[in-house]
């Protein structure tokens, strides 16, 4: 090859080097977090949040919040305002990150050989281990939510943690985690939203994504976790909010609550503006209200089962709802 040919090549990769170290260090700029906690032999990090009304003689609930894939903690925050709602109703609340690069949730399924979730499931229970021990944390007010991968870590958190997480709140999730997997000591009440004309992880289901991973319908998949709670087959309407329609199983052993979003695409619903109601001013819901609603409703009862550590088995490297 002449020499124009080997400088032309050299210069190609350079830049293609030059840009992937632009990549990781602006990733490192941005990926603000203020904790760590060293959890399978790896330091885990996360972001939270304390509101300036805490009082530390006080038990005070605990919301864990999971980022999207390819998202950061300090993204998830701007999407779904949980810290400005822990301001004004005084919980903490905590933005834990993923692994890898970019950063993702485990989340198994048909990639259960190169995801496994055990480790995120220990991360997120050696982090509620640590936060109690910093913070006067309520046992019995601990939820998790989430939105698309992290929607589905915390379905995942909701079967292995169930003894310690009172209820979760999912939106525009990927369910990849197979129900035979899926066996909580206790059912855990459930919130429930999807987009209608999400693309990303179809409502109606079926292959999509980057990776073209085979989805569940949503509605199907509302149905058999509304079952395994112990529900009734036929859920009941409940008074819409702005865009969404809205049911809410009954007789129930724990609630399951599904808002439909019409039109709505794969984003955290009502994340456009953050809203003083459940409604927001555009007319979308508020998921973020929402879920805290539900949660307020769905403390831990005494009766649960204790609380047990969980280790990661892991091979090879890293307003009120209507009644």
């Amino acid at each position: 090859m002449k020499r124009a040919g080997w400088h032309k090549v050299r210069k190609i990769v350079g830049t293609a080097v030059l840009a992937v170290i632009g990549v990781f260090v602006i990733f490192h700029l941005v990926n603000y977090t203020n904790g760590s906690v060293v959890s399978s032999g790896i330091e885990r990090h996360y972001l939270v949040h304390v509101p300036p009304s805490y009082d530390p003689s006080k038990p005070t609930p605990l919301v864990i919040t999971l980022h999207g894939f390819a998202q950061l903690p300090l993204l998830q925050n701007s999407v779904n305002h949980w810290s400005d709602l822990a301001d004004q109703e005084g919980f903490i609340v905590v933005y834990p990150a993923g692994s890898y690069f970019p950063l993702r949730w485990e989340t198994g399924g048909a990639y259960r050989g190169i995801s496994d979730p055990g480790w995120d499931i220990t991360f997120i229970a050696d982090l509620m281990d640590k936060l109690e021990q910093e913070y006067n944390i309520d046992p019995a007010r601990v939820y998790a939510n989430g939105f698309s991968n992290g929607a589905g870590a915390s379905f995942i958190m909701s079967c292995a943690l169930s003894e310690r997480i009172a209820a979760v709140g999912l939106a525009s999730g990927a369910y990849l985690y197979s129900w035979q997997e899926c066996q909580p000591a206790r059912p855990v009440p459930a919130i429930v939203f999807h987009g209608t004309a999400d693309t990303t992880v179809p409502y109606q289901g079926g292959v999509a994504g980057l990776f073209r991973v085979q989805f569940p319908a949503i509605t199907g998949w509302v149905q058999t976790l509304a079952q395994r709670n112990g529900c009734s087959a036929d859920p009941q309407a409940i008074p819409a909010y702005g865009d969404a329609d809205a049911v809410r199983y009954t007789g129930c052993q724990a609630d399951v609550v599904f808002y439909s979003i019409h039109d709505g695409e794969h984003d955290w619903p009502g994340s456009e503006r953050y809203a003083p109601n459940v409604v927001s001013a555009s007319g979308s819901i508020d998921a973020t209200r929402a879920m805290w609603a539900f949660f307020e409703q769905h403390p831990l009862d005494s009766t649960s089962p204790t609380p047990a550590r969980h280790v990661a088995n892991r091979t090879g490297s890293l307003p009120v709802l209507a009644q």
